[in-house]
């Protein structure tokens, strides 16, 4: 898995506390943006976040760069809607030779290893042939309908492997570009960072944190999982390791911060 911060909102904790005081005064957001120095911003920001007032922290938008993970966590983070996504088409680009993504459970043991990459490599072998065949079939229907034989050629693959990608297994690699505001991202850390969640989703949204807090560490001073900002809301499924999971995201603020400080 690699993530790459791409680009996010300059001055996000002033570009916040500029949208919330802009509610109450009778001067415009640019002079509200120059009257405040970086610690006037913060402590506003803080304010606001004791007050449970979130609505302004949507006009801080962070996108990333995601490569290295699998179709599974693919399915789960498009759940989190109030995001955009680009993500690398299986329709248009062709797989001969697929990445794939190998849970930390199966490859630890010799066993299971073997038959998880017996099974990447059946899917591979069956992808590849479904997609010689069934361009060589459009290939001839197209070179019958008088297009040229390069034209019939590029039109022939491309709707070879918009069938042949069904046999391609969740394991996938794939790659995208993410962006969500830092409400969404806030929402998206208490579920995701919770020691419930699914081990590849968790390890992304732990990445994602480490690197929106270097960015805005009072905008998401309280961000990591639920635990984190209050009780375990998961009843009598909590994974019963609250004050470790505290522990663990506070040593983990800390350490960013004293990087961002050296820098």
């Amino acid at each position: 898995m690699h993530v790459t911060l791409i680009t996010c909102t300059p001055l996000p904790e002033k570009t916040v506390a500029a949208a919330a005081k802009l509610c109450y005064s009778d001067t415009d957001a640019m002079h509200l943006m120059e009257g405040m120095d970086d610690e006037a911003a913060g402590n506003f920001v803080k304010m606001l976040a004791s007050l449970g007032h979130e609505s302004p922290i949507e006009h801080v938008s962070f996108t990333f760069g995601i490569e290295g993970v699998s179709r599974t966590l693919l399915a789960q983070i498009t759940r989190h809607r109030i995001a955009s996504f680009s993500v690398q088409s299986q329709r248009y680009v062709k797989q001969e030779q697929f990445e794939y993504i190998t849970p930390p459970e199966i490859a630890a043991n010799p066993e299971t290893a073997e038959i998880y990459t017996a099974a990447m490599n059946d899917s591979l072998a069956a992808y590849n042939r479904l997609a010689d065949l069934l361009e060589e079939r459009h290939f001839q229907d197209f070179l019958a309908q008088g297009l040229p034989e390069k034209t019939a050629r590029s039109k022939a693959e491309k709707k070879a492997i918009e069938d042949a990608r069904f046999v391609l297994p969740n394991a996938c690699e794939t790659k995208m570009v993410l962006t969500m505001n830092a409400r969404s991202l806030l929402n998206f850390f208490r579920m995701r960072c919770c020691e419930r969640a699914q081990w590849e989703i968790r390890a992304l949204a732990k990445e994602m944190l480490r690197l929106c807090y270097a960015q805005a560490p009072t905008i998401f001073a309280k961000a990591g999982p639920s635990c984190c900002c209050g009780a375990c809301p998961e009843g009598k499924m909590t994974c019963g390791r609250c004050d470790a999971v505290r522990s663990e995201y506070a040593a983990l603020k800390e350490e960013i911060l004293k990087k961002t400080e050296l820098q």
